[in-house]
């Protein structure tokens, strides 16, 4: 591509400035030839034939800024603004840089698991040479359909509209990446629309249920304690994981925690029960965690439920299903929305609705608990 200045006189007398964008010619199927040429209005202008001093410094600092921005459109072709590829990065095999994508989000359990199962489903799909020059918007359609009509579970069962909307947002992340850091000279992740995200189920426990939980031993008591610390305060995994007790502030009527909300990197002020503060035990140093051994794994998550299994609740409970226990209980218990909004740290309070739904469908369920009148 050639760019440079081009002057046009007016019928005013004046002279119009523009920068004209020549991209080649190309030849018609009848065999003429034509020029392929873009032009981009400056909006300034020239005296024609300057009649004074006032007229030839305006035509002189005219010129030079117009030139200026010439520069400027310059240097934005060789930064690939106008399909100018880096010949080097173009070369580079996506795959491996959506690996190295992934491995950024090491920090994050669950973030890092969502890129790695995106990676195991693009292996599946691209080839592993395939570089960013052969990346077009065809390739991101076509990585769309795989994702819609082709990808299966590791059960061979198609992929939920959520596992869909999470693993192609996952490539689009990427993509838009790519586009940031010069592998790419069109944002491709803008131009494809994305899967609309499903209401996920909520699972939780009933008041009977955590009950009976309760009661039932556990195989290890910093879990049982966690999980029920979780379902009597609605705080996340990661924020009962990484709680000190310089966090747990013992007043005189009620004990409260305060601290950063892992996720939103807000701060929190949560108020909790006694019966809560009991299950944190006695006080440790400031600097110690609150619960100490206790760990995200597999072992961990597997004793869950089949300390679930043991206290004959066979609903698949999660340890973040604590926090959505807490949610329901506190809602059918008498507290508006707008307080479990707060506490469960939400920033939208439609993220809270959900729960309320819940609610609602237990208050019809029973409607129809009242045995027949026989008339």
């Amino acid at each position: 591509m050639k760019i440079s200045l081009k002057q046009r006189k007016l019928k005013s007398g004046k002279i119009s400035l523009s920068i004209e964008y020549y991209k080649g010619s190309e030849t018609s199927p009848e065999g003429k030839r034509r020029h392929i040429r873009e032009n981009e209005n400056l909006k300034l202008f020239l005296h024609d034939e300057p009649k004074n001093a006032i007229e030839r410094k305006e035509n002189k600092e005219t010129l030079a800024l117009a030139k200026k921005i010439l520069a400027i459109r310059e240097a934005e072709f060789y930064q690939g603004r106008f399909d100018l590829k880096n010949t080097a990065k173009s070369k580079r095999r996506f795959l491996d840089f959506f690996n190295e994508k992934a491995e950024e989000k090491s920090d994050s359990i669950k973030n890092y698991g969502t890129w790695t199962a995106t990676l195991v489903h693009l292996k599946r799909h691209i080839t592993p040479n395939t570089t960013f020059e052969e990346i077009d918007e065809n390739f991101v359609k076509n990585v769309r359909q795989y994702f819609d009509k082709y990808a299966q579970t590791k059960s061979n069962l198609p992929l939920s509209l959520n596992s869909k909307y999470t693993y192609f947002n996952k490539f689009k992340a990427a993509l838009r990446a790519a586009f940031d850091e010069g592998y790419l000279s069109i944002n491709y992740s803008s131009k494809i629309k994305s899967f609309e995200q499903a209401e996920s189920q909520r699972e939780y426990l009933t008041f009977q249920e955590l009950q009976k939980l309760a009661k039932t031993p556990c195989k290890y008591e910093i879990l049982k304690s966690a999980f029920l610390f979780s379902c009597l305060t609605g705080l996340r995994w990661s924020d009962i994981n990484k709680m000190y007790w310089a966090e747990v502030r013992d007043e005189d009527s009620q004990s409260r925690i305060n601290f950063i909300q892992k996720k939103t990197d807000g701060v929190e002020y949560l108020y909790i029960s006694k019966q809560a503060r009991d299950l944190l035990g006695e006080r440790k140093n400031p600097l110690d965690r609150v619960f100490t051994g206790l760990k995200y794994s597999a072992v961990y998550n597997n004793e869950l439920v089949r300390w679930c299994n043991r206290s004959g609740i066979s609903k698949h409970i999660t340890f973040h299903s604590g926090r959505h226990t807490n949610a329901v209980l506190l809602l059918e218990n008498g507290a508006d929305i707008y307080t479990v909004s707060k506490r469960l740290g939400h920033k939208e309070i439609r993220t809270t609705a959900i729960y309320a739904k819940i609610v609602d469908q237990k208050m019809k369920e029973a409607s129809n608990l009242i045995p027949e009148i026989k008339w």
